[in-house]
C-alpha cells in the first residue's frame, strides 16, 4: 500500500495496484486511517480503477467527493 501525507492530509496511490486488490487495499486503508478524514485516493486515469474504488466505497456507506478526475476524496464513514 502507497501510503503517503501532503499537506496534512493522507493520501493512497492505486497506480501499480492489480484491479482484484483494489477493494481490499481501500478499504484497509480508510479504516487504518479513518481518524484522520478526510483522506484522499489517487485512481489516477483509468476509468475501471475509479469505478472498482467507487463501487467499493458506495457499498460500504462510505462518502465521497470527486474533486478531479482519477481523485476521490472521503469525506466520512456511515
Amino acid at each position: 500500500m502507497n501510503v503517503f501525507e501532503e499537506r496534512g492530509i493522507t493520501h493512497l496511490d492505486l497506480h501499480g495496484i492489480k484491479h482484484q486488490d483494489v477493494e481490499s487495499e481501500v478499504l484497509n486503508f480508510i479504516y487504518q486511517f479513518q481518524h484522520l478524514l478526510p483522506l484522499i485516493i489517487i485512481c489516477g486515469n483509468s476509468n475501471k480503477m475509479i469505478d472498482i474504488a467507487s463501487t467499493v466505497l458506495i457499498s460500504s456507506n462510505i462518502s465521497y467527493s470527486s474533486p478531479r478526475f482519477g481523485i476521490i476524496r472521503v469525506e466520512g464513514i456511515s
